[in-house]
C-alpha cells in the first residue's frame, strides 16, 4: 500500500504517480463542487430577494378595511419615479371628462373579446391587457400558488399605479427586469393598440426577442417612459384582468379622488365555463376529463372545491357590486356574457353609456365586422341566431354528470345570475331550451 509518505522521494514508482494524480483530482472535484454549489445558492437567494421585495408591499392584513388614499403613503414613496411625468401624482384631482374603467371576469368568459370594444375605441383610448399576469407569475415563484393574502392589496396597488399611468411598481414583477426602463416581455403587449402606436414603437433591436411584438407595426423593445407619455395623452384609460377575484378590496382604488372609476364585472354560465376551460387548459383539467368518462365525480375533491370557491368569490363580488353601497354608487356594472354574444352592439352601447364614453364609429365598425351583428333598434332586443347558437354549442361538449357537479357546487351563483338549471342529459342537448333567464341588472 503507497502512503503519502512513501512518495517524497525523486525515485518514486508508477504507484506513487497513480497515487498522486488521484489525489490532485479528488482536490479539483472538491474546488468543483463548491463553485457549483455557491453558484446555485446565490441564484436562489436572488430569486428569493426578488420574491422578498414583493411580499413587502402588503401593508395590511386582508380582514383589515382598505386605507383611504393617503399622498404619503408608503404606496408614493417605495417606486422610483425619477424616468416618468412629474405630474404623476398630482393631486389636483380628476381631470373633467377622464374615466377609468376596470373590466373584470375569470378566464373563458369572453373577456379577451369585451376588452376588445374598448381597445378599438380609437385615438382617445388607453387599454391595457392583462397587465397583473406579471404580478401573479412573481408571487407564485417558490410556491404551490399565488399568496392570496398578499396579491390581493398588490394586484390593487398595481392598478392604482397604472391607472396613474405610472409603471414603475409593474417593472418590479416584469422578468426578467426591465433595463432603464426598457422590455421585450411586457405580457401580451400586441393586444394594446396604445402600446404599438408610433410614439411609443421605438427602433427594431434584431438580437433581441420579443415574444408578444406589435402586429400593426414593426417596433422595438417597449419603452415604458414613452408608454407612460401615451397613456398620460390619452383622454381614457382600460384595464381588462382576470385576476381579481374579491370586489370589496378595491374600494380604496375605486374611492381614490385622482380617479373616476367604473367597474364592469363580467360573467358567464358556470357550466360553460368548465367546459371551456377543460379545451383551454386540458392539462389541468385532467382530472375532470377522466372523471367525464370513468365515473363519478369525487365531490370533496380539491378541483370541486377549487370550482366552488371561484364561484363563490364571484357572485360575492356581484352581490356587492348589485347591493349599491355607497362607495359602488353608479360605479358598477354587471353583464352577462351570453347577452352580449346574442345583442352585441346594444350590449356594447349600454357599457358606453355606463362609462360616460362616446362610442366611436371606428369601435362600432369593429363590431358589427367581428360579431356579424346587425344594428339593433334603440331599447330593443332583435334575433341574433347565429350568435345564439354560438355561445351554448359547449351543452355539446359537456356531460350531463359534470353539468350536475356544477349545478351542485355553482347553485347559489346561478341563481343569481340567471341560469337555468337542467335535469336531464335530453334538456342539456335541447337547444330549443333557453339556459338563460331573461333578466337586467340594474347599474344606474
Amino acid at each position: 500500500m503507497i502512503s503519502e509518505g512513501s512518495c517524497d522521494t525523486e525515485d518514486y514508482s508508477n504507484g506513487c504517480r497513480k497515487f498522486i494524480n488521484l489525489r490532485m483530482r479528488n482536490k479539483y472535484a472538491v474546488i468543483i463542487i463548491c463553485i457549483v454549489a455557491l453558484v446555485i445558492i446565490e441564484k436562489e437567494n436572488n430569486i428569493i430577494s426578488r420574491v422578498s421585495d414583493k411580499l413587502t408591499l402588503r401593508r395590511t392584513p386582508q380582514t383589515e378595511p382598505p386605507v383611504p388614499y393617503n399622498a404619503s403613503s408608503a404606496l408614493v414613496v417605495m417606486d422610483d419615479n425619477s424616468s416618468y411625468p412629474e405630474d404623476m401624482y398630482a393631486e389636483n384631482g380628476i381631470q373633467a371628462g377622464r374615466k377609468h374603467i376596470l373590466l373584470m371576469a375569470t378566464t373563458r368568459t369572453g373577456s379577451s373579446f369585451v376588452g376588445e370594444f374598448f381597445n378599438q375605441q380609437g385615438g382617445n383610448m388607453f387599454y391595457l391587457f392583462e397587465p397583473l399576469w406579471h404580478v401573479e407569475r412573481m408571487l407564485s415563484i417558490g410556491s404551490s400558488g399565488t399568496n392570496a393574502s398578499t396579491s390581493v392589496w398588490v394586484y390593487r396597488d398595481v392598478l392604482q399605479h397604472l391607472f396613474l399611468c405610472n409603471f414603475s411598481m409593474l417593472e418590479r414583477f416584469i422578468s426578467p427586469p426591465p433595463q432603464d426602463h426598457v422590455t421585450p416581455a411586457l405580457f401580451r403587449r400586441e393586444s394594446s393598440k396604445a402600446l404599438c402606436e408610433e410614439q411609443v414603437c421605438s427602433p427594431v433591436v434584431k438580437v433581441v426577442f420579443e415574444r408578444y411584438h406589435c402586429k400593426t407595426r414593426r417596433c422595438g423593445p417597449l419603452n415604458l417612459t414613452l408608454a407612460s407619455e401615451v397613456c398620460l395623452g390619452k383622454e381614457h384609460r382600460v384595464i381588462k384582468t382576470v385576476r381579481v377575484r374579491q370586489l370589496d378590496t378595491l374600494r380604496s382604488l375605486i374611492e381614490d379622488p385622482r380617479l373616476d372609476i367604473k367597474l364592469i364585472q363580467l360573467v358567464r354560465d358556470p357550466r360553460a365555463i368548465l367546459a371551456s376551460r377543460m379545451v383551454a387548459f386540458a392539462s389541468k383539467y385532467q382530472n375532470w376529463k377522466s372523471w367525464a368518462v370513468n365515473g363519478d365525480v369525487p365531490i370533496e375533491d380539491e378541483e370541486v372545491k377549487r370550482l366552488e370557491g371561484n364561484c363563490n368569490n364571484i357572485r360575492i363580488s356581484a352581490e356587492l357590486g348589485l347591493s349599491q353601497p355607497k362607495w359602488l354608487k353608479n360605479r358598477y356594472m354587471l353583464v352577462r356574457y351570453e347577452d352580449i354574444a346574442s345583442y352585441p352592439m346594444q350590449k356594447a352601447a349600454e357599457m358606453y353609456n355606463f362609462t360616460g364614453i362616446p362610442m366611436t364609429t371606428q369601435a362600432r365598425d369593429w363590431i358589427l365586422k367581428n360579431t356579424h351583428a346587425s344594428t339593433e333598434a334603440s331599447g330593443v332586443y332583435s334575433t341574433q341566431k347565429n350568435s345564439s347558437e354560438q355561445v351554448e354549442k359547449w351543452r355539446l361538449s359537456i356531460p350531463f354528470k359534470l353539468a350536475q357537479v356544477v349545478q351542485k357546487v355553482c347553485g347559489p351563483t346561478m341563481k343569481l345570475f340567471g341560469y337555468r338549471f337542467v335535469d336531464s342529459e335530453q334538456t342539456l342537448l335541447n337547444r330549443s331550451f333557453s339556459l338563460l333567464e331573461e333578466k337586467r341588472f340594474i347599474w344606474a
